[in-house]
């Protein structure tokens, strides 16, 4: 089996694996890596977005030789506990998760809309969402964490 080498949320990271074999896959199944969720396995709907380079992409149907060498983040790679990430702030102080199930995905989408763009409008995060499916009704919250995380980045 190859090894395949990557950057997982900051750290040097090799893995043995099917160079076909899902990152989805790989990141829950060997490297215990849950945040990212299988929702649909077609990229459609978001739940598995990670972070590679700047850009949100579905884990579910990206193959492991495709992140070879590139920087992965999960929605654990942005912030911790003790030091959660302004996403991850202002989704709790706006409410804005019911079950929780596309919330990863979500983070993650907007984490890259603010790397673009830190001080998007209200039409351009409802944009950068739209991909994610949400079945629990919450973007509108979930809209107002984000513009909220953007102004809080902009003044620290």
């Amino acid at each position: 089996m190859p090894t395949i080498q990557f950057r997982l949320n900051g750290a040097a990271t090799t893995v043995d694996a099917e160079p076909d074999r899902t990152l989805l896959d790989v990141l829950r199944g060997r490297l215990g890596v849950t945040g990212a969720h299988f929702g649909c396995g077609a990229n459609e709907c978001g739940a598995c977005y990670v972070l590679v380079g700047d850009r949100a992409m579905a884990s579910c149907d990206m193959p492991m030789w495709s992140v070879a060498d590139k920087d992965v983040v999960t929605v654990e790679g942005l912030g911790t506990v003790g030091a959660p990430h302004p996403l991850q702030r202002a989704f709790i102080a706006e409410q804005a998760m019911q079950c929780g199930y596309c919330v990863s995905g979500i983070l993650i989408s907007a984490a890259a809309l603010l790397k673009r763009n830190p001080s998007p409008t209200e039409a351009e995060v409802r944009a950068a969402l739209d991909r994610n499916l949400c079945r629990c009704g919450s973007h509108s919250r979930m809209v107002r964490a984000v513009l909220r995380a953007a102004a809080e980045m902009a003044t620290s």
